[in-house]
């Protein structure tokens, strides 16, 4: 259940949040202005605080959260030619399709490819079938956490990869963009799910020769 307001207030929301916003001034000192790092850290809270199901994780959540949009920011404000490419997975909850999309591309690419995910609408946990699936292949999703759509992190990407989202994903002109056509697994069982993961398997493996053919 989402944490009432009387409960942040005693948990010390704003000294917890103001620790955070030190910590990343000084990080991006002379790049980002404190202003700037405090409206993104306070954006980010509001943002999971609405999908939150356990508000014991939200502060390392916020900060995480917090971290990779700031860097997905100093990236699309930086120079043209990135070291690495980068993917964004969208679907609708960031709870199934665009994680196991992340996380497979992410094993192949074996850091040759920068992966991020996010919903249009997400959702407060990763569907527990879904991270049944993807251990049954080796990969854990333990750190991950649904996380929504935002400005910085769409402008960041080289290509956007879009699953059942329609026309709640954002488009930017000039950014490439991808629509795969699959099923979303809300309620499906474990087989339907596996055979999700395999065909996402396919396509990243596809996408990633697109992306560093020299080097697959």
């Amino acid at each position: 259940m989402r944490p009432t307001d009387a409960e942040m207030r005693a948990a010390g929301t704003d000294n917890v949040l103001q620790r955070i916003v030190d910590r990343f001034t000084d990080r991006y000192a002379g790049i980002f202005t404190r202003d700037l790092v405090d409206r993104y850290v306070h954006e980010s809270f509001t943002l999971l605080r609405r999908q939150a199901t356990a508000h014991l994780l939200l502060w390392a959540l916020t900060e995480r959260f917090t971290a990779d949009r700031l860097a997905a920011l100093s990236r699309s404000l930086g120079p043209a030619a990135a070291p690495i490419p980068e993917a964004l997975f969208v679907c609708v909850r960031n709870a199934g399709r665009s994680q196991m999309a992340a996380a497979l591309l992410d094993r192949a690419a074996g850091g040759r490819v920068h992966l991020r995910s996010a919903g249009s609408h997400p959702t407060g946990r990763i569907h527990p079938v879904v991270q049944q699936a993807l251990a049954e292949v080796g990969i854990t999703l333990a750190t991950a956490y649904p996380k929504p759509l935002t400005d910085e992190i769409l402008r960041a990407a080289d290509v956007v990869v879009t699953m059942g989202c329609g026309d709640t994903c954002p488009a930017l002109p000039g950014k490439r963009y991808l629509t795969w056509d699959i099923p979303d697994r809300a309620d499906q069982p474990l087989d339907v799910v596996r055979r999700i993961r395999d065909d996402l398997d396919i396509r990243v493996h596809t996408l990633l020769d697109e992306f560093a053919p020299a080097h697959a």
